[in-house]
């Protein structure tokens, strides 16, 4: 006969973090459903609500390692299955999104453009995973997945809102899908955001470009965040200029 183990067994801590943790996940999910959302409806073409999902989703994978780490709850599960959602939301979804509203009548130049961002999406997850403890954690190498989705969703959204078509903007969709794919994989460094204290007392005029951008996005929610997210891609290499001048031998 076999010997029955104790029932302490079946509360060894040990065992209870093989567990899932329910909270921090959901909000990983959120974001995968708003990505594959996205792709639903840039099949049924409906651009415009397919951008906006990806921006929601944007919102969630903000939100899931946050909650994670207020509750003490991460794990190697939710950093795996926030990095698969990233994919998805961030990688295939703005691609197939933007290729079918614009890029797809360019032929073969269309698809490649899109292929670039994909790929460039997966290859700067796979460096972000495998260099998350050497990095500094003020700054990123590369943009952001979740940034360059919003370049791509943000000017379908714009163009979408200011009536234009894809067709009408199709170079200039090609040309920033290319953009976001190549900086993604670039070494330039993007600001991470991750040392702001919130429980630090900050300027009054602080408090008040915070009111201005809660009415900016108010206002044109579209193009405030388009802006926002140009020059936020356009600030690796403004960094990466600064840094040679600042390199460079006085006279």
């Amino acid at each position: 006969m076999t010997e029955l183990k104790p029932r302490k067994a079946l509360f060894n801590p040990e065992l209870r973090r093989r567990g899932i943790y329910i909270v921090p996940n959901l909000f990983t999910t959120a974001a995968l459903f708003c990505g594959f959302f996205a792709i639903v409806q840039a099949m049924q073409g409906d651009f415009e609500r397919g951008a906006i999902a990806i921006f929601i989703a944007m919102v969630f994978d903000g939100l899931d390692g946050r909650v994670a780490r207020l509750t003490h709850t991460q794990s190697a599960f939710g950093a795996e299955y926030d990095s698969l959602s990233d994919m998805v939301s961030f990688g295939a979804a703005p691609a197939l999104v933007v290729y079918e509203w614009a890029l797809k009548d360019m032929g073969r130049l269309g698809w490649i453009a899109a292929f670039i961002y994909c790929a460039g999406a997966a290859l700067r997850l796979a460096r972000f995973n495998t260099n998350l403890e050497v990095t500094d954690k003020r700054f990123f190498q590369g943009l952001p997945s979740p940034a360059a989705a919003s370049l791509v969703a943000g000017l379908v959204w714009v163009m979408i809102d200011h009536g234009f078509s894809g067709q009408d903007v199709r170079w200039l969709a090609c040309v920033l899908t290319l953009f976001a794919g190549v900086t993604m994989v670039s070494n330039f460094r993007y600001y991470s955001f991750k040392t702001i204290n919130l429980k630090k007392s900050v300027p009054f005029f602080a408090v008040a470009a915070i009111a201005l951008g809660f009415a900016l996005v108010s206002l044109s929610p579209g193009m405030t965040l388009f802006v926002f997210f140009v020059l936020y891609g356009l600030s690796g290499y403004v960094l990466a200029i600064l840094g040679l001048v600042r390199r460079r031998p006085a006279a």
